[in-house]
């Protein structure tokens, strides 16, 4: 006796089907990636300026309870930490930490902010802070500074245009282009 079997249902997915969805799959993440990418990196960039404008405001209370901002051996660990010996200033005034934490965070990219008291990179009374950005070199296009760069006739430079035009983003001046803060 033969038995027949009738198909009543779909047992799965042809490979034509599954080829279909995952090609549209592929052209979707296509138009989205670049676009989330981008955001990204503006994201990264304004959160190192942001952090260092919480740094600015940490070391100005800083100042005003110990007299001075923290030398660039004490660093922006002194914002954290209490100073060991008089040396670093009264301790008897120091009111912190100054940071949310007891530690200092690092910039978007994992690597440390720099800072220096008294500043040899601009002319001012205030700290140099800033990071070395997305390639971790210092001194390159891409840092984040506390301080408007300016060129040897003594005028602001205006990196925001050559940021972007090296990373080939069209971002435009409020989207976090710039290194500037």
């Amino acid at each position: 006796m033969k038995t027949s079997r009738k198909q009543t249902g779909r047992q799965g997915f042809t490979l034509i089907e599954v080829l279909v969805v995952m090609a549209i799959l592929a052209l979707m993440a296509g138009m989205v990636m670049p676009r989330v990418l981008g955001r990204q990196k503006s994201a990264n960039l304004d959160a190192a300026k942001t952090q260092i404008d919480a740094f600015r405001g940490a070391l100005d209370q800083y100042a005003l309870d110990m007299n001075s901002y923290p030398s660039t051996e004490q660093g922006l660990a002194a914002l954290a930490k209490e100073p060991d010996s008089e040396e670093d200033g009264p301790k008897g005034n120091w009111r912190g930490p100054y940071l949310g934490k007891n530690s200092v965070p690092k910039d978007p990219w994992g690597s440390k902010y720099e800072y220096e008291y008294p500043s040899e990179r601009f002319e001012g009374k205030e700290p140099a802070i800033w990071s070395f950005g997305p390639d971790g070199i210092d001194d390159t296009e891409d840092d984040i500074l506390s301080w408007t760069k300016t060129s040897e006739d003594g005028e602001e430079m205006d990196d925001e245009e050559d940021l972007d035009d090296e990373s080939g983003d069209d971002m435009d001046a409020g989207d976090g282009g710039g290194d500037e803060l």
